[in-house]
């Protein structure tokens, strides 16, 4: 197995102090770059709607981390289903990824919505969203996923 350092670029800022599984929509985050990043590091972000947040579960600890099947949410109406076939927070390598709504950017933070990433979580890097990148085609799910993020994004 490959080892590599990552560094964060910045810190999320928002009222959400613990991580919860629902009602993500509405949350307003500043992400704030660190000190020693140029404010000229996030020109041209602000003609984009949208952005991916990469990120850190810095509070899953170790021993939480899954790597077998498992019943997302541990609820077992759901099928059991692989940690790479799931979104859960306890992944092997602690990374999230959400596509948020940029909402401005002032210096060196921009604030977006729909953040699914609690305050103090460290950020590793900033992408804009672009239409190329998009999937092509129609997007399948199992139903049991759609059950599940019912009321993600409330």
């Amino acid at each position: 197995m490959n080892t590599f350092n990552v560094s964060s670029i910045g810190t999320v800022h928002n009222t959400r102090k613990t991580p919860e599984d629902d009602y993500w929509g509405q949350v307003v985050s500043e992400i704030r770059l660190n000190n020693d990043w140029d404010v000229t590091s996030l020109d041209g972000i602000d003609a984009f709607s949208h952005v991916e947040i990469i990120f850190l579960f810095h509070l899953v600890s170790d021993d939480k981390i899954q790597y077998t099947a498992r019943h997302p949410r541990n609820n077992t109406d759901y099928p059991k289903v692989g940690i790479f076939a799931q979104r859960g927070k306890n992944r092997p390598n602690k990374i999230g990824l959400t596509t948020v709504e940029l909402i401005k950017r002032e210096g060196l933070s921009i604030f977006v919505k729909g953040l699914d990433a609690i305050d103090g979580t460290p950020v590793l890097d900033i992408k804009p969203v672009m239409n190329e990148f998009l999937p092509k085609g129609e997007v399948k799910q199992p139903n049991w996923s759609a059950d599940l993020m019912s009321n993600y994004w409330e």
